[in-house]
């Protein structure tokens, strides 16, 4: 087996919420991301500075390389954190299910269809060991 568990945990502001389907659908589908996408944080903020520090090195190494001028380097770089972002990040990463949004939006478009906040505070993904 290729199994792969999920602990999620994800908050709103009522127990009636809780209980919904639409927030078990949701709730669901976040599951179905982390165990796919495996996600390392929820969001950038939780990215500790010496990982961040460690790939900017990394891109700017490779622009230097590439020959790209100095002035423009650190639009690069920029650019090239927004996409390592998107590899680590829950609410970063292209949602599986969906159409060319991220997580973060598609819980954004599920809290107006829900009508209450909804925060996913942590998350771990695992497998058994055979």
């Amino acid at each position: 087996g290729g199994k792969i568990g999920v602990l999620l945990e994800v908050n709103a502001e009522t127990d009636f919420v809780a209980r919904t389907d639409a927030f078990q659908e949701l709730c669901n589908d976040l599951a179905m991301h982390i165990a796919a996408a495996a996600p390392e944080y929820v969001t950038v903020d939780e990215v500790p500075a010496d990982v961040i520090e460690r790939e900017k090195k990394v891109q700017i190494a490779r622009v230097m390389e590439e020959g790209k001028p100095e002035h423009i380097a650190e639009k690069i770089v920029t650019g090239r954190l927004s996409k390592f972002y998107a590899e680590i990040v829950l609410l970063e990463q292209p949602f599986v299910k969906g159409d060319n949004e991220t997580v973060g939006e598609m819980l954004t478009k599920a809290i107006a269809t829900i009508g209450e906040n909804i925060k996913v505070r942590r998350f771990a993904r695992c497998r058994p060991r055979c």
